[in-house]
């Protein structure tokens, strides 16, 4: 299996990311109810989370090693947008 590779993440305010991936999937992801545990904690600092970064195999990571699974995050944001539109 090929994993899903992130093109690009930003950091915005309220410990959110914009991602997109190499394949067009993009959107917004709000990790503000998931920093938690060990490796997380450190991210609570807003100055920290705007540390995020890509490493060298499309992953996105912080300095002290915190990451997220691309395929997780690739697999809810495709659904997004499939998702039919509420009208």
């Amino acid at each position: 299996m090929i994993m899903d590779r992130v093109k690009s993440v930003e950091a915005l305010p309220g410990f959110r990311l914009a991602v997109q991936f190499e394949d067009g999937v993009s959107g917004i992801v709000d990790l503000s109810g998931e920093l938690f545990g060990e490796m997380f904690e450190a991210l609570r600092d807003e100055a920290y989370f705007r540390q995020v970064g890509l490493d060298e195999f499309g992953v996105i990571c912080w300095p002290n090693g915190a990451d997220l699974a691309p395929d997780a995050l690739h697999q809810e944001l495709a659904a997004r947008d499939r998702a039919p539109a509420v009208v």
